[in-house]
Parts: C-alpha cells; sequence; structure tokens
C-alpha cells in the first residue's frame, strides 16, 4: 500500500543540500527544543523513505548509541545537567538523520549524476563517492566471512568481554586490509579508463524538479520554525552564547 510520494524520487542533489543546510544550521543551537522540533520533522519523514524498519533500525543504532554516550558524558561532566545533555542527544540526532535518509534513498549511480550535473563536483570525488556506496555491501559480505572463517578456526570468546572486544578489532583490522586492498584495484581500475582526466558524457540525465524545490524550501522553512519558536520560548540556547 502506498504512503504517498517517496524520497526516493527526490533528486539526490537536492536531499543532498537539504541534509548538510539542516547539519549546518543547527550546528550553534544546543538546546532541545530546536533539535527537537527538527528531529520530530524528520522522523515524520521516515513512513515516506521507502526504506524498511528493520533496515533503518539498524543503520540507526550507531548514531542512537552516540547519542546517548554524548548526553551521559554531558550529563556527567556538564554544566547544563539533565537539559543541556538531552540537548546534545538530540541536536546530534537531528543533524545525523536527514543525512542518513539522504543517502540511503538515493540510488549511488543517480547520486553521482546529481553531484556531477548539479552541483557541477569534479567527477574524480563524485565517481569515489559512487563507488563507496557501491562498496558498502561489498564490505558487509566481507565482514560476514570474516567472522565466519574466524568461527571456523574456533576463534570464539566465548563469555570473556576481553576476549569479545580483542577478536573485534581482529576482525576490524582484517576488513581495513582489505578494504585497502579493494580501493587499490579500483582505483587503478578507474585510472585505466581515464576518469576524472577530461569532460564525459552521461547516460542519464539529472532531472530537477518542482518537487525538490519545494523540498529545500520545506526545510529552510523547518529551521526557521525551528529557531523562531525556541527564542519565543526562551529555551534558545547557542553553542559560544
Amino acid at each position: 500500500m502506498s504512503t504517498g510520494p517517496r524520497l526516493t524520487g527526490l533528486n539526490p542533489a537536492a536531499k543532498l543540500i537539504a541534509a548538510l543546510g539542516i547539519g549546518i544550521a543547527l550546528v550553534p543551537a544546543v538546546d532541545v527544543v530546536t533539535g527537537g522540533i527538527v528531529l520530530a520533522a524528520v522522523l515524520l519523514c521516515v513512513p515516506f523513505s521507502g526504506v524498511d524498519r528493520r533496515t533503518l533500525l539498524i543503520l540507526t543504532g550507531p548514531f542512537l548509541l552516540m547519542g546517548l554516550s554524548s548526553a551521559t558524558v554531558n550529563y556527567l561532566y556538564g554544566e547544563q545537567g539533565l537539559e543541556g545533555a538531552i540537548g546534545v542527544a538530540v541536536r546530534l540526532l537531528a543533524i545525523a538523520l536527514p543525512g542518513l535518509l539522504a543517502a540511503i534513498t538515493s540510488d549511488p549511480t543517480d547520486m553521482a549524476d546529481g553531484l556531477v550535473q548539479r552541483l557541477k563536483v569534479p567527477e574524480r570525488p563524485a565517481m569515489g563517492v559512487l563507488a563507496a556506496l557501491r562498496l558498502i555491501p561489498l564490505l558487509a559480505d566481507q565482514w560476514r566471512t570474516i567472522t565466519l572463517a574466524r568461527r571456523a578456526r574456533g576463534l570464539e570468546a566465548g563469555y570473556n568481554p576481553l576476549s569479545v572486544v580483542r577478536l573485534f578489532f581482529g576482525r576490524l583490522f582484517a576488513l581495513l586490509v582489505r578494504s585497502i586492498r579493494i580501493g587499490t584495484l579500483l582505483a587503478t581500475a578507474m585510472d585505466a579508463r581515464a576518469f576524472g582526466t577530461g569532460p564525459r558524457t552521461h547516460a542519464r540525465v539529472s532531472r530537477w524538479r518542482a518537487a525538490d524545490t519545494l523540498l529545500l524550501i520545506g526545510a529552510a522553512l523547518l529551521l526557521v520554525v525551528a529557531y523562531t519558536t525556541s527564542a519565543r520560548l526562551g529555551t534558545l540556547v547557542l553553542l559560544f552564547s
């Protein structure tokens, strides 16, 4: 059953601009109201993302952990108490979630086309972004392969937390080595095909529609509403105030 227009139909360049604008604009505001309004609005867009809940929960897990740890540290060692700690966590999530939605609702090829054709990004870094997005599923498969290979060799942590940490960083180092090898091969292949050496034709045109403009206008209005509301409520706290 359709839930209406989906974020996947918008131009990736528009989503990227909106996410960057929200992230940069929220940096000065450390109060819970400003970030909370933006976060609530972004969460309302989640049902229209076209991404299943399980995938979204897995991808947002690290950000939730970062928010919880930041809130804990600020609560224990900060000067603004619980309210300040919650404000830091909410601001972090409000900054991170739009970028996450922009990434997971965009096809990597469409993202590269939007970067080059709409944002005029040089082709070499744009192709790097495309390659990185394409390699994410491969790295996930490599992580599973490394885990199964070590388990087959009897490298299990059991109930020892120190062994869990040691084995985790061992797998992480193995994944880093494999990613460097894959990246080197990919860079060599791209150089052999003369990527980034001159203008290239494009198989698909990155189209900018009215909905993309409305997205940017909506992001700007959301920030204005968030700052205005927190200022009128007297809760606005700026970073260097």
